[in-house]
């Protein structure tokens, strides 16, 4: 199972920037999706998921400018990222619990990462 994620570069505050990321390989299901970022010398945070019924959640500081989504038939989530703010500068990555088989429990998979770039 791989987590390809893309879409990261540098972008002006203000500017608007998309995240995707796609589960590849063999799979029973994907479940809930979603993006952690980790910023010089923080913790990594969430920054949003999705579930498979497409309920959402946000952390406070993206709300109203990050906006997620996916596709179940693809196995795809996106990060929409408007009025990027230069404390937006991260690296973001891929988050997915899946199944690998339907028998197994569901686990938690990781992207590569990709970084963002917000300048001021």
């Amino acid at each position: 199972v791989q987590l390809q994620a893309s879409g990261g570069g540098l972008v002006q505050a203000g500017g608007s920037l998309s995240l995707s990321c796609a589960a590849s390989g063999s799979f029973f299901r994907v479940y809930t999706m979603g993006w952690y970022r980790q910023a010089p010398g923080k913790q990594r945070e969430l920054a949003a998921s999705i579930t498979r019924d497409s309920n959402t959640n946000y952390a406070d500081s993206v709300k109203g400018r990050f906006t997620i989504s996916r596709d179940n038939a693809k196995n795809t989530v996106i990060l929409q990222m408007n009025g990027v703010k230069p404390e937006d500068t991260a690296v973001y990555y891929c988050n997915a619990d899946l199944r690998p088989y339907y028998y197994s429990s569901i686990t938690d998979y990781w992207g590569q990462g990709t970084l963002v770039t917000v300048s001021s």
